[in-house]
């Protein structure tokens, strides 16, 4: 596995999760969908990034894929409402995004998906977080990335221009408005040499 090279930026001493309030930065899209974004979020997020991939039990996924079954390109670990996260910071991080964004999100986040993406081979396709919610309805989704930035990308369902983020070391971004039905996300394969980072998906009930 790629070995991860630290954040020069990050000098916490210790996890840390930060304050959300005033720092988080909202970028309007269109058809209603909108992207928050709240860089070095998690303090020490390089101690929680290792603290993850040693302590999470990482599996492989196979699917279906056309006549063929296939490799996922990334680990992967889901955490249903009600289960223990593998951090207590991840607790707090779950805590604090339902807190936020109550007002907005009308219920609170339950359930955390992490993927694993080892390298610039790993890779998530183009998709919307759209099981679980009718075609009319929106909701939010949450990543928090540790370890080696990667791009997320973003494009109207309907076609144009695609948004780029990267996010790793700490960083938050957030989904939200009609984003998960008028826009799509992936996080691309890369020929750069990156090395690893955990992503972790915060939802709500129901939301896939």
């Amino acid at each position: 596995m790629t070995i991860l090279q630290g954040s020069l930026l990050d000098l916490a001493d210790g996890i840390e999760v930060r304050s959300l309030g005033t720092s988080v930065e909202r970028t309007s899209l269109s058809r209603g969908a909108w992207v928050d974004r709240r860089p070095g979020w998690v303090g020490g997020a390089d101690e929680l990034f290792e603290a993850l991939r040693r302590d999470v039990p990482w599996y492989a996924e196979r699917r279906q894929m056309y006549d063929s079954i296939v490799d996922v390109p990334r680990l992967l670990r889901f955490y249903g409402e009600g289960e223990p996260l593998p951090h207590l910071a991840l607790e707090e991080c779950r805590q604090a995004l339902s807190a936020h964004y109550a007002a907005e999100l009308g219920e609170p986040f339950v359930t955390a998906g992490m993927c694993l993406y080892r390298d610039g081979q790993d890779s998530v396709a183009w998709h919307g977080d759209r099981i679980g919610r009718r075609r009319d309805q929106d909701t939010m989704v949450a990543i928090l990335a540790v370890g080696s930035p990667r791009d997320l990308l973003l494009r109207p369902r309907e076609g144009g221009p695609s948004q780029r983020i990267a996010s790793g070391h700490g960083d938050l971004v957030v989904m939200g408005g009609s984003c998960q039905r008028t826009w799509d996300h992936c996080v691309p394969k890369t020929a750069k040499p990156v090395g690893p980072r955990i992503s972790v998906q915060f939802r709500v009930r129901g939301v896939r």
